[in-house]
C-alpha cells in the first residue's frame, strides 16, 4: 500500500507540473486517504498486537 501512496504522489506532482490540476487533486486526495488508512492500521496493530503478545 505504501507503493501506491508513492505512485499517487508522483502522479500528482507530474500532473501539477504539466498543468492538470484536476488529476493532481484527485491523485493527491487518494494518496491522503491511503495514508490515513495506513496510519489507522498501524495504530490498531500496535494496540491489539501488543494485547495478543501478552
Amino acid at each position: 500500500m505504501i507503493r501506491w501512496i508513492i505512485i499517487l504522489l508522483i502522479i500528482a506532482g507530474v500532473a501539477s507540473l504539466l498543468g492538470f490540476p484536476g488529476i493532481a487533486g484527485v491523485a493527491g486526495g487518494l494518496a491522503r486517504i491511503l495514508i490515513i488508512i495506513v496510519l489507522i492500521g498501524l495504530v490498531l496493530l500496535l494496540i491489539f498486537g501488543r494485547a495478543l503478545i501478552g
